[in-house]
């Protein structure tokens, strides 16, 4: 129903793996807890005619996906389509408490501009691994205060509905499974290139997590031996050599070196130099710059490449704030997967940016929560 419509309980009959008594059973449910209402008379199949059932129209979901650096809230009605959405940068080191106190207060914002009364459910996404059965952050290397904060069950008290929570990733490729680029693609890879590196991981068009949560924490697997020292603790992962922050670090010792005129200017007018400013100065033609997406594009298309011979997977797709680097960073990832790994499993493999941008996150947000709520009892 929330995909395809209002559906009959014939018709739902056709479609889900339920027997009739159990389908009554679980249909008189969500019409008790006013999840989905009668829509009309269905049409006829012999017999008496049934009436259709839809979503509850007036049902709103709260998506909230919290990044390193700014935070994305959104209001969706029952079929995830957005209503309201907010974007405001933030610091997640502030901790649990700061960043929630700002969630929340974009939450009235949303409910105050008339969009929802209230909540029926809120789906979170935080920027680390979590243990998703009582969703609460473990040991995330980028979220200092935050391992063991019990996120769900706080918010839940807070905004008075259930609440789910998962890694941003996780609900990045629920979002571009539901209205992206994903949508009719089963086994599939989600890259995620941030200020972190994570990758959701769709297999049978479910979200794998792994035994503990940490499935896909691809930014920690090692990219350069001894290379630059990494927020986990070891040398040489990939989110250490090519990330938001890495790529910064990279563009502000070639913009004092006098590597890149280009890179100098930007760094002399701001004070500083971010992934936006190496993405605007590749635009303008600076060399320097184009090597450094090229290098991190190579080294991210290595550890993609293996990713790919190991799981065989029907599309790669790469979003997060990096992708502002656009076609150059993709065309590197591309090379060294169609390079490295075997044709068999990249000779119909497409490798694509995502079509949602910042809202696939909220999208898969009010996904994980809808899907809760409407799972079988």
């Amino acid at each position: 129903m929330r995909d395809g419509g209002p559906n009959s309980r014939a018709q739902l009959g056709d479609q889900v793996d339920l027997s009739r008594s159990k389908l009554a059973v679980e249909v008189d449910r969500l019409l008790e807890t006013e999840l989905v209402v009668a829509d009309g008379l269905a049409a006829s199949r012999g017999g008496r005619r049934s009436h259709n059932i839809r979503l509850n129209p007036h049902l709103r979901f709260l998506g909230v996906d919290i990044g390193a650096t700014s935070v994305d809230v959104a209001v969706t009605n029952a079929e995830l389509e957005i209503l309201g959405h907010i974007n405001q940068p933030m610091d997640v080191r502030e901790g649990p408490v700061a960043v929630f106190e700002q969630v929340l207060s974009m939450a009235a914002k949303l409910k105050a501009s008339g969009l929802a009364e209230g909540f029926d459910g809120a789906g979170i996404g935080v920027p680390g691994p979590v243990r998703f059965p009582e969703g609460v952050p473990v040991a995330p290397p980028i979220m200092p205060g935050w391992d063991g904060f019990p996120v769900r069950e706080a918010l839940s008290q807070e905004l008075g509905c259930p609440v789910m929570v998962d890694n941003d990733v996780n609900l990045m490729a629920m979002g571009e499974q539901h209205a992206g680029v994903a949508r009719t693609v089963a086994d599939f890879l989600c890259v995620k290139i941030g200020t972190g590196i994570g990758c959701g991981i769709v297999v049978g068009g479910e979200v794998y997590r792994g035994t503990t949560g940490s499935a896909g924490d691809i930014g920690h697997i090692q990219a350069v031996p001894d290379g630059h020292p990494c927020a986990c603790g070891n040398r040489g992962c990939l989110e250490a050599h090519f990330s938001g922050a890495a790529l910064a670090r990279d563009a502000l010792e070639a913009a004092q070196q006098n590597r890149s005129p280009e890179l100098a200017a930007r760094l002399e007018n701001n004070g500083t130099l971010t992934a936006v400013d190496v993405a605007a100065a590749a635009a303008a033609g600076d060399a320097t710059s184009l090597d450094l997406i090229r290098e991190g594009g190579n080294r991210t298309g290595q550890v993609i490449a293996g990713l790919v011979s190991f799981f065989n997977p029907g599309l790669v797709v790469i979003g997060g704030g990096v992708t502002g680097l656009g076609h150059t960073l993709l065309a590197a990832i591309r090379t060294q997967v169609y390079r490295q790994s075997l044709p068999l499993a990249t000779g119909n493999l497409p490798i694509v940016l995502g079509e949602l941008g910042p809202t696939a996150g909220v999208i898969g947000a009010a996904r994980l929560i809808s899907d809760h709520l409407f799972s079988p009892a």
